[in-house]
């Protein structure tokens, strides 16, 4: 019974440690939090403004003192003054969402943040001139595809008339109807009538959307097909910045560009803009969406659209496109136009919920087409889905794990790796001049265990150096790279990230991480973000979608963090592993940035979920020598990546602010 008692004892101890340290760790963040907010207010008190407005406070409180019948009158009389007006900034806000500042969490960009960046960015009068006046070395002629089938009137009429306003002029509508409304085809024939350009077809029968979209790409005879839906709009300049991407990419045969949607009365709202071409992203979601535009040879020779896939077609028809292609390439701006009305699914998801269905019947067969064995499931938000890769066989990994003391530490990590689902894995703790004795004695019970080892690294501590000692001696397919302070949520989170590291292609792969007080950590890494590279989503809640809610799936990013980062062994020996020259910083960066140069992938997911008590065992930069290490890491990142800053992370979009991590337009 005492022995019993002992033992109860010694667990609720260690559940008070692993609380206290838990609670440590938050309250770190809290003060890094509190240090950047009293940075800003100094920042504020330092400003003409507050200075200006602390004057006429002073004045204010002079004339009107406080607890004065003076003062009273004198609010109520202000109050009444700009009480309208504060009902008016109240309102637009509520319309509008937040203003920037106050937005940090929120999952889109509010309106009134988007008018401001398009005011700022888009072409002017003048530039929409300078295109119509512009002749392109290599003309090419574009077929805008649409099928047409009972639209509302006035939106098909602002998408013929989108067409007529692009300021290049060689292209073609090929517009295929199988409307029953009567009023539509006269519609269509006053516009035809009175451009050569427009061309109609009126069907005998409503095909659905891919039959009615075949006869729309039937009558085309473009080098290049756009696809556009009869209620959407393009933006005036979009032909002209598609035919200027294939002047500059003459051998792609595959493009796509940015987007936003037409809320219900016509105001542009909810800005997507997307990475770079991103295969992992697209098996998740149809990021690509619209603008699609894609050579006309490369569509035949798929076979156009497919029956069965109505609502999805699209998708499906990317899917094979980018099957037969060596390159795909984004066109970073809001070319399209999406409309939101009450049968769209861009205001009403649920209003196509056949089309989500066939879209993991097109992802599916896209998986088969490729011999993945994988099969896929519906996504945590409607619209995103989550493929299921079938492991056959349990490739092994080895697990590297540096360490020095906080043997608790060490040992919640080990166990929580004993934990996961996915058994097959060594273990490799690289000690590194730990001095309390109760480390010494860990690594004797844990050296008990066959698939554990403790190998020493005598000399002075290097992330880089330590972590490549340790890779020469595993033995495993694939090595994983595992702080000491992580800690799993989920028992299938390793067996998540092998999945995806044994896919063609793949050459790292990253983990969601959360701080003890459940707030993201790592989603994903952001290169040129504060300088060299920052984390996306900092700070958000454990609980949010993210951003266009790129937090629930998987996906391309351009690095992660080596706290948690599974990678093919073969990859790391092919890029030399990690570059001793980045001592302690941006070592995991680098290493990501070779893989990217070597032509593999670096994907995140959501689906490995762990707690990381980030810099509980590193301490602050707050030495000469470490400041002077920090600079000569971050020189040597410019020198080495430079030309990869100049261009930007491929995987973000340069809209983006780099300054701040919750995907923040760029400034007016």
């Amino acid at each position: 019974m005492a022995e019993h008692s002992t033992d109860e004892l010694s667990h609720e101890l260690a559940l008070a440690q692993r609380r206290i340290e838990q609670l440590e760790a938050a309250l770190m963040r809290r003060t890094e939090l509190l240090e950047n907010k009293s940075a800003e207010l100094a920042n504020m008190k330092a400003s003409r403004v507050y200075k200006a407005a602390h004057a006429v406070q002073k004045l204010f409180n002079r004339f009107f003192p406080i607890h004065t019948r003076r003062r009273a009158f004198a609010r109520s009389t202000l109050k009444s003054i700009f009480g309208l007006a504060g009902w008016a900034l109240a309102a637009r806000q509520a319309r509008n969402g937040p203003p920037p500042e106050e937005r940090y969490l929120s999952e889109s960009t509010p309106a009134s943040e988007y008018r401001r960046w398009i005011q700022r960015w888009e072409p002017k009068p003048r530039d929409l001139a300078a295109q119509r006046e512009h002749r392109f070395s290599r003309p090419v002629k574009l077929s805008i595809v649409v099928p047409v089938y009972n639209p509302p009137l006035p939106f098909l009429e602002a998408m013929i008339q989108s067409v007529l306003d692009q300021t290049y002029g060689h292209w073609e509508l090929c517009l295929a109807d199988a409307s029953t409304q009567a009023e539509v085809a006269p519609i269509l024939a006053r516009y035809a009538a009175a451009d050569a350009r427009v061309r109609v077809q009126t069907l005998t029968e409503n095909r659905g959307i891919a039959g009615n979209s075949n006869a729309a790409l039937d009558m085309a005879t473009g080098d290049f097909i756009a696809l556009l839906d009869h209620d959407d709009t393009l933006a005036p300049f979009a032909l002209y910045e598609v035919v200027s991407a294939i002047n500059q990419h003459p051998e792609v045969s595959f493009f796509y560009s940015d987007e936003d949607k037409l809320d219900t009365i016509g105001e542009r709202v909810e800005p997507n803009f997307k990475p770079d071409w991103s295969p992992e992203t697209l098996r998740s979601r149809n990021y690509i969406c619209h603008l699609t535009v894609l050579r006309r040879s490369l569509v035949e020779s798929i076979g156009g659209f497919r029956a069965g896939f109505d609502g999805a077609q699209d998708y499906d028809l990317v899917l094979r496109a980018s099957e037969q292609v060596p390159h795909i390439v984004h066109i970073p701006q809001v070319l399209y136009h999406w409309r939101m009305h009450a049968q769209s699914t861009a205001a009403n998801k649920g209003s196509k919920n056949y089309a989500y269905d066939n879209g993991k019947k097109a992802l599916t067969e896209h998986f088969a087409r490729l011999g993945v064995d994988a099969s896929v499931h519906d996504g945590p938000i409607l619209g995103t889905y989550q493929p299921i890769y079938h492991l056959r066989k349990q490739p092994l990994v080895s697990v590297i794990i540096p360490n020095k003391d906080h043997p608790e530490m060490l040992r919640r990590c080990v166990d929580s790796l004993a934990k996961s689902s996915y058994a097959h894995y060594e273990l490799i703790v690289v000690e590194n001049g730990s001095q309390q004795p109760e480390t010494h004695a860990y690594y004797r019970e844990i050296q008990k265990q066959p698939h554990i080892r403790v190998i020493e690294w005598t000399q002075p501590f290097n992330y880089a150096a330590v972590n490549n000692f340790a890779a020469r001696q595993a033995q495993g397919e694939l090595v994983l790279f595992l702080n000491n302070d992580i800690e799993s949520i989920n028992p299938d989170w390793l067996e998540a990230l092998v999945k995806l590291a044994i896919q063609p292609g793949v050459g790292a792969v990253g983990a969601k991480l959360y701080y003890a007080d459940d707030t993201i950590q790592h989603a994903g890494i952001v290169v040129g973000m504060g300088g060299v590279a920052g984390h996306a989503h900092l700070n958000f809640p454990r609980t949010a979608p993210g951003h266009m809610q790129r937090l629930v799936y998987t996906q391309n990013v351009a690095a992660v963090t080596g706290a948690c980062l599974l990678m093919p062994k073969s990859v790391f020996d092919a890029v030399g592993g990690f570059d001793e020259g980045f001592v302690l910083a941006f070592n995991d960066v680098d290493l990501c940035l070779a893989v990217l140069a070597k032509g593999y992938r670096v994907v995140w997911t959501p689906d490995a979920e762990l707690y990381h008590l980030e810099s509980k065992t590193r301490g602050p930069e707050d030495t000469e020598e470490k400041q002077k290490r920090f600079k000569r890491e971050y020189d040597l990142f410019h020198l080495k990546w430079g030309q990869f800053l100049k261009a930007g992370d491929p995987y973000y979009s340069p809209h983006f602010r780099l300054d701040r991590p919750d995907f923040a337009l760029k400034a007016a």
